[in-house]
């Protein structure tokens, strides 16, 4: 169980109450996403990367194709077990184990890429900024991805926002709009911010999938005390049933930052 300051007023949340739902509701992204990596020569045969905070490894598999050899850690052993599962499941060779961010060891020069999707908020980087300048080769890269939908231009995804703040007013997910990723202070002593782009997308869900899609968020799943998500699966599923169709697309903006070892 986590409890960030930073994050939902302290309201503890573990990733490792969703991983069920993360397995099979949160490998979105588009192709789009994985080709926009590949331009920056990224994550492709020949290099080591390094995956932080990899939840059911959704990056490392979905890449895994492009021929780099990966390694996924993730502070919840819930996700790493659903991670395995599903590289297994693929035949893929990747190496995934539980650990803090704050934890990792890897002698110096040991990975051409390091890559963080969807987590930059939650660890330390006053620790993690030297050891990843340590364990990147000249001229790594460390690679920060994230991807949400747009609640302002998006009908569906307003109303679902709106029921998680009824449950949860806490939850600061909420009213996000596009912007570039955040890159904490603690990496500019160590890296150059090389490239950074933002683009739209639109995600294809059925009501299932979407209703399953934000039950996984942090907000959602991993903080909802049991007799609460039972509530709230009745009531955005009924809203779904009501107000959606049964195919539809969300509107995301995905926004990307490349940083480069000094």
């Amino acid at each position: 169980m986590q409890k960030l300051n930073n994050i939902d007023g302290g309201k503890p949340f573990d990733w490792g109450k969703t991983s069920h739902d993360y397995a099979k509701y949160r490998d979105i992204y588009p192709e789009l996403f994985y080709q926009k990596i590949l331009q920056r020569g990224l994550c492709k045969e020949g290099q080591t990367v390094l995956d932080i905070g990899t939840g059911t490894g959704v990056l490392p598999r979905n890449m895994y194709r492009f021929g780099a050899k990966w390694t996924g850690t993730d502070i919840s052993e819930n996700q790493i077990e659903q991670a395995i599962v599903l590289a297994n499941s693929q035949n893929m060779i990747i190496d995934f184990y539980s650990c803090p961010a704050e934890e990792i060891k890897y002698p110096a020069h040991t990975f051409d890429v390091i890559t963080a999707c969807q987590c930059i908020w939650y660890p330390d980087h006053k620790i993690l900024a030297p050891n990843f300048a340590k364990i990147l080769k000249k001229g790594g890269k460390f690679l920060i991805l994230y991807m949400a939908w747009l609640p302002y231009e998006d009908r569906i995804a307003r109303k679902s926002e709106e029921m998680i703040l009824k449950y949860n007013p806490n939850w600061d997910g909420a009213g996000e709009v596009r912007k570039p990723i955040w890159v904490p202070e603690e990496y500019l002593d160590f890296f150059n911010i090389t490239y950074q782009e933002e683009y739209d997308v639109k995600i294809p869900f059925t009501r299932e999938s979407w209703h399953g899609r934000i039950r996984a968020c942090h907000g959602v799943g991993a903080s909802l005390a049991e007799s609460d998500l039972k509530a709230w699966d009745a009531e955005h599923m009924k809203m779904l049933t009501e107000d959606a169709p049964t195919e539809f697309k969300i509107l995301h903006y995905v926004s990307m930052a490349e940083l480069t070892v000094k």
